[in-house]
């Protein structure tokens, strides 16, 4: 089985996943852990270690964290090494929902292109909206 795992800070992790539920509907191999204000590593790796149980070296894992270099992304992949998991992980920093959407809707597409896809779906989703507001020249028309 190929499992998606979302790590962050603050609710970011759980939010996603509440939304590809609403969007795309729930997916059992959607996995979420996050590190609320006020908690420390020890108990961020303590839930962890609970959430990965199900995943084993004969499946695939996909991670997106919130931050390259953050403490969520940091002691997951700590805890994947521990649990023989890294060579069947493939990890992301700066997840966003469309890289979500497109890892769960992708559960028949080989591991490469997906991971591919994922990349480009997420960079695709980065820029900025271009908003036409007329020209006021438009509204001594009314």
């Amino acid at each position: 089985m190929r499992y998606l795992l979302l790590v962050s800070h603050g609710t970011l992790a759980p939010g996603i996943s509440s939304v590809l539920d609403m969007l795309v509907g729930h997916h059992d191999n959607v996995l979420v852990c996050n590190m609320p204000d006020g908690m420390g590593a020890d108990a961020f790796v303590a839930g962890l270690k609970g959430v990965l149980a199900p995943v084993t070296t004969k499946d695939e894992l996909v991670v997106f964290g919130d931050v390259i270099g953050g403490s969520p992304l940091t002691n997951t992949m700590n805890v994947i090494t521990e649990k023989g998991l890294l060579p069947i992980t493939h990890a992301f920093g700066g997840m966003n929902l469309p890289m979500a959407i497109t890892a769960v809707m992708g559960d028949d597409v080989p591991t490469d292109e997906l991971l591919k896809q994922v990349v480009d779906e997420g960079q695709a989703s980065i820029r900025e909206l271009e908003l036409d507001l007329g020209s006021d020249d438009d509204e001594e028309d009314l």
